[in-house]
């Protein structure tokens, strides 16, 4: 038996009209340790969003459903003892799991990969990323297939770190290379596409135990909709990613996003993370905008336009995932207009209609 699902959703809200070109739709879910139990509680928990919105008409053959960065990461928890989900921080889940997987943990320990001044606990980190990434994969692609399938709809399943991810014929395989943020995008058949989209501009936490890609490796998807771009959070926030994009003919834009801690988005803005920033940005702007100014100026919302790319959205995760926190609204960007969503800390699932 499922436990009960809590979609906790706070905000539904729908921009323009049905012209039959089809819709963005990005869903801001509310993740807890306890989504990721099993792969059937997380497929029931994102179907409860799918089925919110088709119940709005909101789904069709044309439809492009957006998830938030990392919404598959947490699946490196999945099918572990009651304590993993219960402990108050991240910290002590990640003991718990070293525990309970005490040999497979150490063996994968020893080939483990670090980075930085903190690099025996990133070792940690991409142990256990790596120890549990065949159940991960498997689940990952599992459930996206299964909800793009059953919904006939196109899907950009989020995020989730991997060891080198490829798709083979549809399905998700991974290698034994470095682990990547990376996310698939799902055909309405259930089939995956062949390219994977891989995190150029990894965040300093994240470049401690992750690789970064190329920028102008970055892949445009054909949809029934029209030719989609994704980027992995920050990649958003760099010149370099739209020129790919636009080189490729992308018609929008796909932002999936996570933002922690807690209250992050009206504190001051503390300049860019992982990579230096581009010639465009105002050094002034540090500490004087809020991180939600800084996003709106040098994210997706301040740069799409440049780009010659009409419309776009920007989905963030929310949830209580152990003490991580988690902040950021969902951003709509349509012909040089900026939507923003209101600031809840539940989900929110937003429709934008193609025009």
């Amino acid at each position: 038996m499922l436990p009960d699902i809590q979609l906790q959703v706070e905000e539904i809200i729908e921009y323009g009209a049905d012209t039959r070109r089809g819709n963005l739709l990005g869903i801001q879910p509310f993740m807890i340790p306890g989504d990721y139990v099993s792969g059937e509680v997380f497929y029931a928990k994102l179907n409860g969003y799918l089925d919110a919105a088709g119940q709005r008409g909101w789904l069709g053959e044309r439809t492009i459903v957006v998830l938030p960065e990392y919404i598959g990461t947490w699946l490196v928890v999945v099918g572990e003892k009651r304590r993993v989900y219960q402990v108050e921080s991240v910290e002590r889940a990640m003991q718990a799991l070293v525990l309970s997987n005490f040999v497979s943990f150490f063996r994968t320990l020893l080939f483990a990969k670090a980075e930085g001044a903190d690099s025996k606990h990133s070792k940690v980190k991409h142990a256990l990323f790596r120890m549990k990434s065949a159940r991960m994969a498997e689940i990952y692609h599992s459930v996206f297939s299964r909800l793009a399938r059953e919904h006939s709809v196109t899907i950009v399943a989020g995020s989730i770190v991997l060891p080198s991810p490829e798709v083979s014929g549809g399905e998700l395989t991974i290698g034994d290379g470095p682990l990547y943020n990376a996310s698939l995008v799902y055909r309405p058949d259930g089939l995956a596409y062949k390219d994977v989209v891989r995190k150029a501009f990894p965040i300093t936490t994240e470049l401690s135990f992750t690789a970064r890609a190329f920028a102008s490796e970055l892949p445009v998807f054909d949809t029934p909709a029209g030719r989609l771009g994704v980027l992995i959070c920050a990649d958003a926030w760099y010149p370099s990613c739209y020129e790919t994009l636009r080189a490729k003919q992308a018609d929008f834009v796909a932002v999936p996003s996570y933002l922690s801690p807690s209250g992050i988005w009206e504190a001051p803005w503390r300049g860019y993370n992982g990579a230096l920033a581009p010639g465009d940005v105002d050094v002034r702007d540090v500490n004087r905008l809020t991180e939600e100014e800084a996003w709106l100026k040098y994210g997706l919302a301040g740069r799409l336009a440049g780009a010659g790319i009409g419309l776009g959205i920007n989905v963030f995760l929310r949830g209580d995932l152990w003490d991580l926190g988690a902040d950021g609204h969902t951003i709509v960007v349509k012909e040089r207009t900026v939507m923003e969503t209101k600031h809840v800390t539940g989900a929110a699932i937003v429709n934008c209609w193609l025009s």
